[in-house]
């Protein structure tokens, strides 16, 4: 080996060592790049009658790098991260349309009872029925508005959901050839791999993690493997799996998630896909934006049913009783698409019961012996039985209902309150038909000689059975102590200091101070001391002047109704309120330390793959100076070869 070769073999190295720290230099920004370090080796010694002479140098690898480690470790924080940030900027937006002091519900509802109680302030006149209407339409329009708004978040979530599972598919395809690539151009050491193309590799792995959380492990010929979900192969060599975006076969306005195999789409859980922009935007529909659009709903369902309730119990400013004073919406049921073609059956749920609703779906299925109701916030399950159903069979306040056949497997969602606030409306059209005045009035005779009195009544539902047609006179008899003249065919009862007792239809039943009597869904309360033969008269109301109704209206805004019997109307809304904005705190404050992780993370992995352009400046002189040394050598060589020549001559 000559000593221009040896030379020669220096200037080579030394210009790859150029090379490469340029490349490290002018790629220092780019995401995902790993510095690279040429590592030389000694080339190998000639032998000689004096022993082994060495031949220069060469550049045995181009290495790269990363540590495999930190990688993931950054994967993961990529992943919380970019779905933190997701599921805040989605859910700040439920925190701001509810909490907003003009804009949300909390003053539209003081503002209707405001109007409710107006009524009984100027004896339910025209000017007041007006002021109750107005309110009660902006009501209604603020809980339309309010749905319309989390409906367009839905949309949103729709839309991202699609356009998540488009990038993910584009990710895996690209994966896949980055995978076929790199193992084509790998030699079977793998100690010459394209550098560049595993960097466009782990960035596009870093890139599918912000969109969903994968597991990635090594494959065979340098490729890698990446799962999601449950262990899904996503990626496995140089094949890539798809998902599809798909409608949810219980709801075909939802967009879920489907794993493509052999041309078939299998639906995938939506709590096995975490972490991501993906995970985090199904893990928002479910956990936030269900449960506010569903308890929205309750309260508009338990206002609307409480207060129509309520009308129907009063007579109107035509004296005829009063009908809905708002539209209710009825629970939404939609079966599996998947059931049996040939199945007939049909369910209903019809709320029964406002007091007892929850914010939960439900599901209905048949499991080839039974229907089973589970309630899907915490999946308790509820038998119907029997079967046929004599009766509908009540569930939280829902009545369901099931005829026909089914095939084992079939099943139905059941969204009570989900349409709660879109269908709440103003069903009445006329102040008239508010009903402020109470059905029946009572009356003492001035002919009367006893102190007895009775209170001005009030009446149940039971009162629209059979409801008064005439005046009922009570004559109290002093020999017995008993009061007479009860309707006909009408059982009684007593409640006196708590204790109630029943009294047989067409039974006299004993006076008491303080007692209370309810008949015929009508109930009173008698006090005093009536003489012999004193009557007291229960007659019809003509509805004028009277507003004892409106009061009971008024009386159903601090009333506990909803949460069994715990809450006001106002109260469930501001536990919702509370609710969101609580979450909304909580996921702010995990973002900031996901994102100080991530931080963390990406600093760690960059101490080992990251370009220091101090260290970089340095090599460049480092392999400058080696360049212009193999050029001395070559210099010298080509001086001694002179000397040579001229010694021939």
């Amino acid at each position: 080996m000559s000593l221009l070769s040896i030379g020669k073999t220096g200037l080579f190295a030394a210009q790859a060592g150029l090379a490469t720290t340029g490349n490290n230099i002018t790629n220092a920004n780019v995401a995902g790049y790993s510095r690279e370090v040429v590592v030389q080796a000694t080339a190998l010694s000639m032998g000689g009658s004096n022993g082994y002479i060495g031949t220069g140098t060469q550049v045995a690898q181009v290495k790269r790098y990363s540590d495999d480690f930190l990688n993931a470790q950054v994967r993961t924080a990529q992943a919380a991260s970019s779905g933190l940030d997701a599921y805040q900027a989605q859910v700040q937006q439920i925190d701001n349309l509810l909490a907003d002091s003009t804009s949300g519900l909390s003053p539209a509802l003081q503002d209707f009872f405001s109007a409710v109680q107006n009524l009984t302030g100027d004896g339910a006149g025209v000017s007041s029925r007006g002021s109750f209407m107005t309110s009660a339409d902006t009501l209604a329009a603020r809980f339309q508005g309010m749905n319309g708004r989390l409906d367009e978040i839905r949309k949103g979530v729709n839309t991202q959901i699609t356009a998540g599972v488009t990038s993910i598919n584009t990710y895996a395809t690209q994966i896949a050839q980055l995978n076929d690539q790199i193992g084509k151009l790998t030699d079977a050491a793998g100690l010459n791999p394209p550098n560049d193309l595993l960097d466009k590799r782990d960035q596009l792995i870093m890139e599918l993690n912000k969109q969903v959380k994968a597991t990635v492990m090594p494959g065979d010929n340098h490729s890698l493997t990446v799962s999601i979900g449950n262990g899904q192969p996503l990626v496995v060599g140089t094949s890539a799996f798809q998902l599809a975006a798909t409608n949810s076969p219980t709801d075909q306005t939802r967009t879920t998630i489907g794993y493509i195999t052999n041309g078939k789409v299998t639906p995938m859980a939506e709590n096995s896909l975490t972490g991501g922009e993906l995970g985090a935007v199904l893990q928002f529909r479910t956990t936030s934006l269900d449960q506010a659009q569903n308890a929205l709903g309750r309260v508009a369902i338990a206002l609307a049913t409480t207060m129509n309730d309520q009308n129907h119990l009063g007579l109107d400013g035509n004296g005829k009783p009063g009908g809905d004073i708002f539209t209710v919406a009825a629970a939404e049921v939609t079966k599996n698409v998947n059931n049996n073609q040939t199945s007939t059956t049909a369910i209903t749920a019809t709320v029964v019961d406002a007091t007892q609703l929850t914010t939960s779906d439900y599901k209905v299925d048949f499991d080839g012996t039974n229907y089973n109701v589970y309630r899907l916030s915490d999946n308790k399950k509820t038998v119907i039985a029997p079967f046929p159903q004599a009766q509908p069979q009540v569930v939280d306040g829902l009545a369901f209902s099931v005829t026909g056949a089914a095939d084992a497997g079939d099943n139905f969602l059941v969204r009570p309150t989900i349409n709660g606030a879109a269908s709440f409306g103003l069903a009445l059209t006329d102040g008239a038909q508010i009903a402020a005045a109470a059905p029946i009035t009572t009356s003492v005779p001035l002919t009367n000689s006893g102190s007895g009195k009775i209170s001005a009544g009030s009446v149940d539902k039971n009162y629209l059975g059979s409801p008064l047609a005439s005046s009922v006179t009570l004559s109290y008899d002093k020999a017995t102590g008993t009061l007479s003249g009860f309707p006909a065919g009408q059982a009684i009862t007593m409640t006196l200091n708590g204790t109630t007792t029943p009294y047989a239809a067409g039974s006299n039943v004993p006076f008491q101070d303080g007692a209370s009597y309810t008949v015929a869904g009508m109930s009173f309360t008698m006090n005093g001391a009536p003489a012999n033969g004193d009557t007291f008269t229960i007659a019809p109301n003509t509805g004028l002047g009277d507003t004892r109704n409106a009061g009971l209206m008024g009386d159903l805004q601090s009333t506990n109704i909803l949460d069994g019997g715990k809450a006001t109307f106002q109260s469930a809304y501001a536990t919702l309120v509370s609710s969101v904005g609580n979450k909304t705190r909580e996921v702010q404050a995990n973002a900031e330390a996901a994102a100080a992780q991530l931080t963390q993370a990406q600093a760690a992995a960059n101490n080992v793959s990251g370009v220091n352009l101090d260290e970089e400046a340095a090599n460049l002189l480092k392999y400058q100076q080696a360049y212009q040394a193999a050029g001395k050598v070559m210099q010298v060589a080509d001086t001694v070869f002179n000397a040579l020549l001229q010694i021939g001559h």
